[in-house]
């Protein structure tokens, strides 16, 4: 009886672990279920509501517009010469700094104590020097002792030249005018050399920079000024000087422009804005403009997507330039193509399409 009694204990043992486990993965299973039923599932046969339009050959004016962007004419990180502590800062983002204009002072009390201590070396190697003088003219003593003492104080004066050299890097100073645009650091933090502290940008003059294609490249030539608008402030005439026209063609296939404009007084005009060069050609002729707001792709690489047979294709484009908000297709669509406007944020390449302008 006892036997039997320890054998049904045994087997408790056993089947109690596992009926536990079989219950956890019934468990486990059922959430699983529950949580894919949960989960969205696309299905690709459902068509995508998108708007389109149907190319057609159209005027081009004889206004050319090639977008680009402002950056700073000069722009620059400021570092420490010497390593110590920063004991005081005298500007913060967004001050006006003029050349020469302390920014960050630097701990450099020992340094100057040590000047001290030169400047006395120096005054008792002086007077040495000048009592050697008399005394060798009186043959009291030997001329190298006087020439020992005469290159004791230059060894002396070089050293205080040196200190002074030192102290003086322990003053970080603007290189050219400009507006402090970072703050890397504050007072208490530790400098050393090749670490930014801060940032200089020089915006009184920018440089705006556009791409153009092989076949605008003659529009433009060196020293030449050109009208310039920012696209957030349209009514503001501005005006370029061409300093460079690109040499050699980006991955993208397209050339540099750069562009010096001048800023206003109060310079609204900020590094990173957008705006556009303008060219009045004269000329006007038919060709294919498409919407901005269509193109995808990256900057080397434009693409549209087109409509055939109610799917949508990525196509891919080359663009000359642009219109106001509308982009002159040199190659990759033709009169008569369907592409898409509107609806682009969850479509694909081969996605199913259905038209609701």
């Amino acid at each position: 009886m006892k036997n039997k009694s320890s054998n049904l204990k045994k087997i408790a043992y056993i089947l109690v672990p596992v009926l536990l486990i079989l219950l956890v993965f019934v468990r486990l299973k059922n959430n699983k279920e529950i949580s894919q039923n949960k989960v969205y599932q696309f299905d690709k046969n459902q068509p995508i509501y998108v708007s389109s339009k149907t190319i057609q050959l159209e005027e081009t004016s004889g206004t050319l517009s090639f977008p680009g962007t402002f950056e700073a004419q000069k722009e620059t990180k400021l570092s420490a010469e010497s390593q110590g502590k920063i004991n005081q800062m005298y500007v913060e983002v967004g001050s006006h700094v003029r050349k020469g204009q302390l920014l960050i002072q630097l701990d450099n009390a020992l340094l100057k104590l040590q000047l001290e201590s030169a400047d006395v070396q120096i005054e008792q190697l002086q007077a040495d020097v000048n009592r050697f003088i008399i005394l060798a003219d009186a043959d009291a003593i030997q001329k190298i002792q006087l020439e020992k003492a005469q290159f004791a104080l230059k060894a002396a004066k070089i050293q205080r030249s040196t200190l002074i050299e030192q102290v003086n890097k322990t003053s970080i100073k603007a290189p050219f005018d400009g507006i402090i645009t970072a703050k890397l650091t504050e007072v208490g933090a530790f400098a050393a050399p090749g670490v930014p502290l801060l940032q200089l940008s020089d915006i009184a003059t920018l440089r705006f920079t556009v791409n153009v294609s092989e076949r605008d490249l003659s529009h433009f030539v060196e020293n030449k000024v050109y009208n310039v608008t920012a696209d957030v402030f349209p009514s503001l005439p501005l005006s370029g000087k061409a300093i460079l026209i690109g040499s050699k063609a980006t991955m993208g296939r397209s050339f540099p422009i750069q562009l010096d404009v001048k800023n206003t007084a109060t310079f609204i005009l900020k590094s990173g804005m957008f705006g556009k060069a303008m060219i009045h050609t004269g000329e006007e002729e038919m060709g294919i403009l498409i919407p901005s707001s269509a193109i995808v792709g990256t900057s080397t690489k434009r693409q549209v997507y087109v409509i055939k047979n109610d799917r949508a294709t990525l196509q891919t484009i080359k663009i000359g330039h642009y219109i106001n908000n509308k982009a002159v297709i040199l190659s990759g669509l033709t009169s008569g193509d369907q592409i898409v406007t509107k609806g682009l944020h969850n479509l694909y390449n081969g996605a199913k399409v259905k038209i609701n302008n």
